[in-house]
């Protein structure tokens, strides 16, 4: 997360109303898309009984037709520099849930009921590639560490043939690229099960 706020804290003051990528959302709806993700994680965890057929039910809305369904919206007023402030407290109210919940908690989300370090997972995928969205239409370099791509690839597509370099590889596992001898995806989706309980139901 850090990484990632860091990069975005470099972009052009006038570049977020551009498109995010190959997103239809702009880059300013994509963090506030990013924060609301990091946020519904957290507080599946939170809960004295997380929830295993459904999310904790805040509401959930866009702010134009075709925008993205969010909890969380960031205020104009505060610019780019409060932007990503949100994104960051996002990021810390995960890390603080996944630190503190207990590893035998399971909550739902819709690829799968999943545990602590799943939903961990889940964030840093994705952060890593809407970041990637959003450098791509910031016009900034977004290279994140190999060892948390193949981390996050483990964890969540354990369908996807491992490669000598991650990062090409999640963005291709994610709709995103491109590899050698496999085209773009066109539809895709990761697994948040417990893979080991997956197996035992299978």
């Amino acid at each position: 997360m850090q990484l990632a706020v860091a990069v975005l804290h470099t972009a052009p003051p006038t570049g977020w109303d551009g498109k995010a990528g190959s997103l239809e959302w702009d880059c300013w709806e994509t963090v506030e898309h990013l924060s609301d993700d990091l946020f519904a994680y957290a507080v599946q965890l939170g809960p004295r009984r997380p929830p295993l057929e459904g999310n904790v039910p805040f509401v959930w809305q866009s702010r134009r037709p075709g925008g993205p369904a969010n909890a969380v919206h960031a205020d104009r007023a505060a610019g780019p520099a409060g932007l990503l402030q949100v994104l960051e407290a996002s990021g810390a109210l995960l890390v603080a849930m996944v630190r503190t919940a207990s590893p035998q908690v399971r909550a739902h989300h819709v690829f799968g009921v999943s545990d602590p370090e799943g939903f961990a997972a889940m964030g840093t995928l994705e952060t890593l590639v809407h970041t990637h969205d959003l450098a791509t239409g910031l016009g900034l370099a977004w290279n994140p560490p190999a060892d948390v791509c193949a981390r996050v690839l483990v964890r969540l597509f354990p369908d996807v043939q491992e490669a000598a370099d991650p990062w090409p590889t999640l963005l291709w596992a994610t709709g995103r690229a491109e590899l050698p001898g496999r085209p773009r995806r066109t539809a895709w989706r990761w697994y948040g099960n417990v893979q080991e309980e997956a197996r035992r139901e299978g």
